[in-house]
């Protein structure tokens, strides 16, 4: 990974080779220069803060095609020698920083310099789609980046929380504790959510009133990868990917770190987190941690009981960074405490307690000089553990319900070939281990022993005016549950294609099919209880095939200094879908609906659409709008909790530090409801965000203010498994203050 946590002492810039008339610049320029020796193909540069005329030190700068990296000095100033002649596109990124892109003739010596400006809408940066750097408006998948700054506005007690009204993206919920991100309709185990690539060990795919134990106020970014992203993740990616980005494996010398606090009127949320990173000689030190509170949140109707929300986490390690790779150990701990909320006049009150234990080993090399170039690596450990408690007031005592633990070992390896005239790569393997049990009157599955193993390739072709993209992956996954239970294995493999073709300058368009295989889920082959994280008593079935799926994604981008523009549709046919099928029953016990899992063919089809126009130097217009229609064909039923048409229209003004940034938000109503789900109105909703950002030498202080739902709408989310008892947080203020040295 090529970004850094100080977002001000450093920087990453990426240098990614494009097709003419594909550039997808913000600020861009052209430098040509007489052909020359190669020893005489220079390019160097300087980086400036615009905002505070600071030189950026300590920058890492690389030029992504060549895997090669430097760091900037004291006076902010980078170069290159020996560079093979052609045309790049360089992309500077700096955390809270507008991401710049200009295009350079590499041909003998050429001088490129940057002036970076605070919070600016800007491009982004993605490693997910493809496993190497690259403008999110070159890759070929649908990709939104939301940075760490954005983060720490919107409310962190869960990834689902901070990542709702993203483009394609909604919120699953079990109250605010428990969101789990929903990618264009899909959820659970058909959404993958990773940290630095890498699983994290939770089991909210397979439980609504699970958490993701990720502290999302120690990442850098998240990227969101919409749309099938099998070929490098897995079958469970067959929605998309959420990868939560760090950089403690990126090296950079002396001190620089990071604080943030907050605090919310509504629940009276507050908490902060902070890290530092020390790098000397070849070696680095770093290490993180936060502490948040979150009490029962209030509603026009009134307060949600039981809606509370406890975290934790703490984060250390070390990094060796020779000439030529690198190596880096971590370890972490994670504790979480919520409540589930209850409706008034109950009498008991549950409440769940997850610990994560995990280290991590990732390394790589580079500047290797054959037909491998460089590669990585990265394997870890969780060890998750998932306490369910219920209170009875009218008791006044508290008693164990049921344990589950998870533990599994990840790994994960990437070879980059030597570019060989028009084509590059990458080619891989990964796979995990996974020890699964639950104990307890609401333990739904047996013990399960799980093993995954994958090989793939994806490669890319570029000529001057069209490129192409594709790839496969060949999966294995294996489960072995305890007792007399049927073991399966299933072997499948998932490819794709696609085209990119620039239309105008700063235009282009995107297509791309991919098949995607899919095996069966754990609680979806063996489960056979009672499972009140999802309101339903179910039984599964071992003798389920693997989804297989088919789909194209269609999309058209422009970028350029006035105006963005990134719409597309797509269309998913997926065979032998895994559904929840009602039978009609009610378990006596524990009076929940019985349900039975069954298989049939599926469909969806939806679009989305953001925009950035600039309307005077200080003022831009910004909306978001999706929609996805997702239905059972085989039975002609609609699938349940998909979200409704929703919308986003804002301003982003912006006078020297100060920047304020109103948005309307609009759902439409949710009547296209499965058996057992009730549908929801349409809602509208006001919010209001403001910052300053204060420069004190080389630190730099951001003051955010955050009005949500200033109307006091009352609302309900379609995707909450409790919407009836629990509508939307009401009208608040959250405050933020984030340092970066």
């Amino acid at each position: 990974m090529f970004f850094f946590r100080s977002a001000f002492r450093t920087v990453s810039i990426f240098v990614i080779f494009f097709a003419p008339g594909a550039s997808i610049c913000v600020a861009q320029s052209t430098t040509e220069v007489s052909s020359q020796s190669r020893a005489d193909n220079i390019l160097n540069g300087t980086i400036t803060l615009h905002e505070s005329g600071v030189k950026i030190r300590n920058a890492s700068v690389t030029i992504a095609e060549l895997k090669r990296s430097t760091l900037t000095d004291s006076y902010g100033k980078y170069e290159f020698t020996y560079i093979p002649a052609g045309k790049y596109n360089l992309i500077v990124h700096l955390d809270r920083v507008s991401d710049m892109v200009k295009t350079v003739e590499v041909n003998g010596p050429a001088t490129v310099n940057f002036e970076l400006t605070i919070n600016a809408i800007s491009e982004q940066v993605t490693v997910t789609a493809t496993g190497s750097l690259e403008s999110t408006n070159n890759s070929y998948q649908s990709v939104t980046t939301v940075g760490a700054l954005k983060l720490a506005e919107k409310n962190t007690l869960s990834i689902g929380e901070a990542l709702d009204n993203q483009p394609g993206v909604a919120k699953r919920s079990f109250g605010p504790g428990s969101g789990r991100p929903v990618i264009r309709g899909f959820d659970g185990d058909r959404v993958l959510i990773l940290q630095d690539g890498l699983r994290v060990g939770g089991i909210s795919s397979q439980s609504g009133d699970e958490v993701e134990p990720i502290d999302v106020l120690s990442l850098d970014r998240v990227e969101i990868v919409k749309g099938p992203a099998t070929l490098l993740y897995g079958s469970n990616a067959i929605g998309g990917v959420v990868n939560g980005i760090s950089t403690n494996d990126v090296y950079q010398t002396g001190l620089s770190g990071y604080l943030t606090a907050f605090g919310g009127t509504n629940n009276w949320q507050a908490g902060g987190s902070g890290g530092f990173k020390y790098g000397f000689r070849n070696f680095l030190l770093f290490a993180n941690g936060g502490y948040q509170k979150a009490n029962e949140y209030r509603t026009p109707i009134g307060t949600v009981l039981n809606s509370f929300a406890r975290s934790g986490n703490v984060n250390g390690g070390t990094g060796w960074f020779p000439r030529k790779g690198w190596l880096v150990f971590d370890f972490s701990y994670d504790r979480r405490r919520h409540g589930i909320p209850v409706s008034a006049g109950a009498i008991d009150f549950g409440s769940l307690n997850e610990r994560r234990v995990g280290s991590e080993l990732k390394g790589g090399l580079r500047d290797l000089g054959g037909f491998i170039e460089s590669g990585d690596f990265g394997v870890s450990y969780n060890d998750y553990k998932a306490r369910d408690f219920e209170f009875e007031s009218d008791e006044n005592k508290t008693k164990l319900e049921s344990v589950a633990t998870n533990k599994n070992f990840n790994y994960r390896a990437n070879l980059n070939h030597r570019r060989s005239g028009k084509f590059s790569g990458t080619f891989g393997l990964s796979g995990f281990t996974r020890d699964y049990e639950a104990v307890g009157a609401e333990a739904p599955a047996p013990r399960t022993k799980q093993n995954s193993f994958a090989v793939y390739g994806l490669e890319r072709l570029d000529f001057e005016h069209i490129g192409f993209q594709f790839g496969g992956r060949i999966e294995q996954n294996g489960y072995n549950p305890a007792g007399r239970l049927r073991s399966r294995n299933f072997t499948g493999f998932s490819g794709g294609a696609g085209l990119r073709v620039p239309l105008w300058n700063g235009g282009s368009f995107v297509a791309n099919y991919q098949h995607s295989f899919r095996a069966p889920a754990l609680e979806e082959l063996y489960n056979n209880g009672p499972h009140p994280g999802i309101l339903v008593f179910d039984i599964g079935n071992p003798n389920l095939k693997p989804e297989q799926g088919d789909g194209i994604d269609l999309s058209l981008r422009h970028n350029t200094g006035r105006l963005r523009l990134n719409g597309g549709f797509y269309y998913y046919n997926i065979r032998n879908f895994v559904y929840t099928s009602f039978t009609g029953a009610v378990d006596a016990a524990s009076h929940l609906p019985v349900i039975e899992y069954a298989q049939g063919r599926s469909s969806y089809f939806g679009g989305e659409t953001a925009i950035e126009a600039k309307i005077f130097e200080s003022l831009w217009l910004n909306g978001k709008v999706d929609y996805v229609r997702a239905e059972l064909t085989t039975i002609n039923k609609p699938l349940p909790r998909i979200p409704p048409l929703r919308g986003t229209l804002g301003l982003d003004w912006r006078y020297k530090a100060l920047s304020l940034r109103p948005e309307i938000i609009l759902a439409g109503k949710q009547d296209r409801v499965f058996d057992n789900e009730t549908s929801t109105p349409g809602y509208g909703g006001v919010n209001v965000d403001a910052s300053y950002t204060l420069f004190s030498g080389r630190a730099v202080h951001v003051f955010s203010v955050s009005g949500y739902n200033l109307t006091d709408k009352l609302y309900r989310n379609h995707l909450s498994f409790i919407k009836n008892i629990a509508p939307e947080t009401g009208r608040g203020v959250r405050l933020n203050y984030s340092l970066r040295f």
